[in-house]
């Protein structure tokens, strides 16, 4: 069982995870910064890769865990390249990637180095997405909360679904309280430090955790570098875990990669403490390739990573994710 102790925590296999959003064709060129006006600037990598929500549905399905994705593509030629790669990802069910005629699918273009990046998009944005009343059994979802949620949100949750949120860089600067009050309709929130520090008005990720802990179940605050730190309310637990230091080269998607692989441990039914270095593993092994959803970890990636660097922990729950991925 979860050990999340959340008023609506279901058990750990009751369910698929739902990511729902927008999915992006990512072109990654990686290794270079954005060029001055009229200049050329040549890359030492490129990759086509699927982004935006699909980052966190293909890594959590890459673990083992049964994932639905709801999201449109176009048409057109991006948006079909895409829809054929999630399609091919064993445990990610496309049910509700819907294809909308005449529409260009989103495109961002990602110039990327070790620790930063910039991005060009276009999107032509469409109506809100809507869960179908039919959806069945969801565990767990992700959601941002950054704007008011959607109805459908209220209606998993009251229905057993966990609902975990997160939060963008707020570029107004405001970091309005409107975002922390909304933790009362989540059971799970996982920011990053500076967004936590900037929205509870502390100076540290401990003290933002522990602030966000008071409104929410469990706060889950990454660091970077750092690590991460995590305070469950429920259980009166606080528990930190050290990063695994990588050559990093392309952070892009590293966040969803955590969200994503931390939902997945839920479905496995492990402990907090697990999750996370789990979680912190797949994010560090995702940095060290082009693209979030392309460098996600399998099973395979993770063993041979474990058993090449011999991170500190015990990894035995890996042995988990072959007996997962055969019988999903």
């Amino acid at each position: 069982m979860t050990d999340l102790s959340a008023p609506h925590a279901p058990a750990a296999r009751s369910g698929a995870l739902l990511f729902a959003g927008d999915v992006f064709c990512d072109l990654v060129f990686s290794g270079v910064r954005l060029p001055e006006e009229g200049a050329e600037v040549f890359s030492d990598g490129f990759s086509i890769t699927p982004g935006g929500v699909a980052n966190r549905a293909v890594a959590a399905a890459r673990v083992g865990a049964p994932t639905m994705l709801l999201s449109r593509l176009g048409d057109d030629l991006l948006g079909s390249h895409i829809h054929a790669e999630l399609a091919a990802e064993p445990n990610l069910d496309t049910t509700l990637l819907e294809r909308v005629p005449g529409h260009q699918s989103p495109v961002s273009v990602a110039l990327t180095g070790p620790h930063d990046r910039s991005f060009v998009t276009y999107e032509e944005h469409l109506p809100p997405l809507r869960v179908p009343s039919d959806i069945g059994a969801v565990a767990a979802t992700h959601v941002g909360i950054a704007r008011p949620l959607p109805d459908w949100v209220r209606r998993l949750r009251d229905g057993g679904t966990v609902v975990v949120g997160g939060v963008g860089w707020d570029h107004t600067g405001e970091w309005s309280r409107d975002v922390v009050d909304r933790l009362d309709e989540i059971d799970v929130f996982v920011p990053n430090d500076a967004e936590a520090m900037r929205y509870t008005r502390t100076d540290s990720a401990l003290a933002a955790a522990e602030a966000l802990a008071e409104r929410v179940p469990l706060a889950v605050v990454t660091c970077g570098k750092d690590g991460v730190v995590a305070v469950d309310s429920a259980n009166s637990q606080v528990i930190s875990v050290d990063s695994v230091p990588v050559d990093a080269v392309d952070p892009t998607g590293a966040g969803d990669v955590f969200v994503a692989t931390f939902m997945a441990g839920m479905h496995h039914g492990w402990p907090l403490e697990a999750r996370l270095r789990f979680a912190t593993l797949c994010a560090a092994i995702a940095v060290t390739g082009l693209g979030g959803a392309a460098s996600a970890p399998g099973p395979q990636q993770l063993r041979d990573f474990v058993s090449a660097r011999r991170p500190a922990g015990d990894w035995r729950l890996l042995d988990d994710l072959a007996v997962a991925r055969t019988s999903a």
